[in-house]
């Protein structure tokens, strides 16, 4: 089955980097320019550079080209995803769609493989998902990630055509928890960052990453996604990558705020748009969400780091 990536930021070319160690891989650049200078270039010093082409691997500006693959992984900005499959309905019909991007819409309050679906019908539908980062896949380090599939057969089949020599994935029919795991642990990634950034140690990290963990099944469950996916790459795997590493964006977004630092807004930080929808979909379901509460408000710059760490400290004390 052949392969096409659309969206050529970092991610997407690590995974077309990865991808084309093995079979052909054409990469799709909204820009023609950007595109003619990766394809001269052998490679993409605006997002990931220093990470070579291999031979097998095209970058392109013709999305009919890119859409003639039988596989398409989606490595689009989570709030440009919608956007993008509208924009290109009918040549992404009848195609495997891959949705590489972790978050939730905030205008619908609808994760990737929901948007997928609303937007080409009759598509297969599927999640990339867990702890990585763009250049340690590009650079051929080892990474396990989650492939959530609700069609057993099409997950089995992706999992084939999409796994690489550095590249492991693991299957799951848990569209939901792979969704909420990759979405939900980018709030806890700012909110680790705020306390770092603000001094309060390692202990006070390890905390909000814990109860953050239980904040991020409390909210799965409630959609009717499995536990052991929240305990898998997608959940508890990619919480520990991204609350952890100052690779990560939502990571540095905290850190930025904790420090009292400006943060530069050009910079896609998939976890604050994900913080807001995450706040409105809990305040409507009554699931009680402290960490994501304390995060949206900070963002919205309504309470200062001092008061965060306050309003958690205060809360009733209660059984694990």
């Amino acid at each position: 089955m052949s392969v096409g990536v659309i969206g050529s930021g970092a991610f997407g070319t690590a995974l077309a980097i990865s991808l084309a160690q093995t079979q052909p891989v054409s990469l799709w650049a909204r820009s023609l320019d950007h595109a003619d200078a990766m394809q001269s270039n052998r490679t993409n010093s605006a997002r990931l550079p220093g990470a070579e082409f291999p031979p097998e691997l095209t970058a392109t500006a013709d999305i009919e080209k890119v859409g003639q693959n039988d596989i398409l992984l989606l490595a689009v900005p989570m709030q440009q995803l919608h956007g993008v499959l509208k924009e290109h309905a009918a040549t992404l019909a009848g195609k495997s769609l891959v949705a590489c991007c972790k978050g939730i819409e905030l205008s619908t309050g609808k994760g990737p493989v929901r948007i997928l679906e609303d937007q080409v019908p009759s598509c297969t539908s599927a999640i990339l998902t867990g702890p990585s980062f763009a250049r340690d896949i590009a650079l051929g380090l080892p990474t396990a990630l989650t492939l959530a599939c609700s069609d057993v057969d099409a997950g089995r089949q992706l999992q084939t055509a999409l796994t690489t020599p550095n590249m492991r994935l693991y299957r799951t029919t848990d569209t939901i928890g792979a969704e909420l795991g990759g979405a939900l642990k980018n709030v806890m990634a700012i909110a680790c960052g705020a306390t770092i950034g603000a001094g309060f140690g390692d202990s006070a990290r390890a905390a909000l990453m814990t109860r953050g963990y239980a904040e991020m099944q409390r909210m799965a469950t409630v959609f009717g996604a499995q536990r052991q996916t929240l305990a898998g790459l997608s959940g508890f795997g990619d919480l520990a990558l991204t609350c952890t590493s100052e690779q990560s964006r939502n990571y540095q977004l905290g850190l930025s705020i904790g420090k009292g630092t400006e943060f530069d807004p050009t910079i896609t930080v998939e976890g604050a748009a994900t913080a807001r929808a995450v706040h409105k979909i809990a305040k409507t379901k009554e699931i009680d969400m402290p960490i994501t509460d304390v995060v949206v408000q900070l963002l919205d710059r309504k309470i200062d780091i001092g008061n965060a760490l306050a309003m958690l400290l205060a809360r009733p004390l209660k059984e694990e």
